[in-house]
């Protein structure tokens, strides 16, 4: 009788006896199980647990049954996230052995909608019950921007301070943000939300930066006019060259400088363009230089041309004293030599290309006068005596100079005048701002 008990305890202590009595669902309690077994101590445990999940939201459905201290649970959640969070919960509780956990989703539409409409029924009556303190905030958040509106439309500080009227929208617009955040900021302290403007600013960093990449030629250009704008490089009138373009200038807006060529053409170039490309102002200083090549013969007297040359440029009338015209040697071809000549005039009395046509015209003249020859294409028999005295030379005699006076350029500048006159309050070109 004896061995039969001890073989039956033996048995139920065995790994396959305690095998199949493990819990088998979710966490379980771990640490020694105690002996002691009784109605009293489960319906302790099924209380306290139920009055656990009655303090919970979305445990409603759930039954709870204990024997043994296994507990068992029964019913539906909304979602498996509650079913799976009770095994952390009951876990805690004293005197649970282990966890049968039978709990599954609920599929019924009105059971899934209702704390739904709940909660949109409570933030419909919390917003309701802010709807005074909201109107509060607006009011306080209209007045401080109406308030940076005004100074913004102010024109007698903001015109004084810059140094024109686009660096002074520039302050404008500025003063308008500056109280529109600031409007924001006092808003959002009134309704209790002031962490929610770091969230905002940051999101409108980021926004602004994306931003920032997708338009970095317009951003460019825009920072560009305002240096620009800022120290002027040239005025209206002046005549300049930008990347191969010449023409005058009719204005410089916050967008592109626009010139009228000399064929009477508009040339739009983006500012930024403008900033960094060589300008050449050709305007700046009244002095201008002209210069064309002339080509005489090989035997001709170099000495004689080169003297023949400067002096006939220095006596046109139209040629300035200071700086003096130049003549130098500048090429020896097969069967010519070329001379290159410069000449300096008032380019605000005389016009350049009818300079430079004029002073060709008189040296060529004067060459054939004082007989010195063109380089011809063809070859020359020379049969006359070389021990015959050679002519005398003859005085040479200079042509009179024809009018050259500046009439294509003061036409163009009657031009720029006129289509400045229509639209000055685009131009950021004023007389007073600072030069390079």
């Amino acid at each position: 009788m004896r061995f039969l008990i001890f073989v039956f305890a033996l048995c139920l202590t065995s790994p396959a006896w305690s095998q199949s009595a493990a819990p088998n669902a979710g966490e379980q309690p771990s640490g020694p199980i105690s002996v002691e077994d009784s109605a009293t101590r489960d319906a302790a445990i099924a209380v306290r647990i139920r009055d656990i999940l009655s303090e919970l939201e979305g445990y409603d459905d759930i039954t709870v049954t204990v024997t043994s201290g296994i507990v068992t649970l029964k019913g539906t959640t909304l979602d498996m996230a509650h079913a799976e969070a009770l095994n952390n919960l009951i876990v805690r509780v004293d005197g649970v052995v282990a966890i049968r956990n039978e709990v599954t989703e609920t599929t019924d539409v009105v059971e899934r909608l209702n704390p739904a409409m709940d909660r949109f029924t409570k933030r419909t009556a919390q917003f309701v019950a802010y709807l005074p303190l909201l109107a509060v905030a607006l009011v306080a958040f209209g007045v401080v921007f109406s308030l940076g509106l005004l100074l913004g439309r102010m024109k007698r500080p903001w015109d004084g301070l810059a140094p024109n009227s686009f660096i002074a929208d520039i302050y404008r617009v500025i003063i308008r943000l500056g109280f529109l955040i600031a409007g924001l900021v006092v808003a959002l302290d009134i309704l209790g939300a002031t962490a929610l403007l770091s969230t905002i600013l940051g999101a409108a960093g980021i926004v602004g930066l994306a931003i920032g990449f997708a338009v970095k030629d317009t951003v460019e250009n825009f920072i560009a006019s305002v240096m620009l704008s800022i120290r002027q490089p040239f005025r209206p009138n002046d005549a300049i060259e930008i990347n191969g373009d010449e023409g005058k200038v009719i204005r410089l807006t916050s967008r592109a400088t626009i010139l009228l060529s000399w064929d009477g053409n508009h040339i739009r170039i983006p500012n930024s363009t403008v900033f960094k490309s060589r300008i050449v102002n050709y305007t700046r200083n009244a002095e201008r230089r002209y210069t064309f090549d002339l080509s005489v013969a090989p035997d001709s007297d170099l000495a004689l041309a080169l003297r023949l040359a400067e002096q006939t440029l220095a006596r046109l009338p139209f040629s300035v004293s200071s700086p003096a015209p130049s003549v130098w040697i500048h090429e020896v071809g097969d069967s010519t030599i070329t001379l290159r000549l410069a000449g300096w005039i008032d380019q605000s009395k005389t016009g350049l290309l009818a300079a430079r046509s004029e002073a060709i015209r008189i040296l060529m003249a004067t060459f054939t006068g004082a007989g010195i020859n063109m380089p011809e294409p063809t070859y020359r028999l020379i049969t006359q005596d070389m021990s015959a005295e050679k002519p005398v030379a003859k005085p040479v005699q200079t042509p009179p100079a024809l009018d050259v006076e500046a009439r294509d350029e003061q036409a163009l500048e009657q031009i720029v005048k006129e289509e400045r006159a229509t639209t000055s309050d685009n131009d950021l070109l004023q007389k007073n701002a600072p030069t390079e």
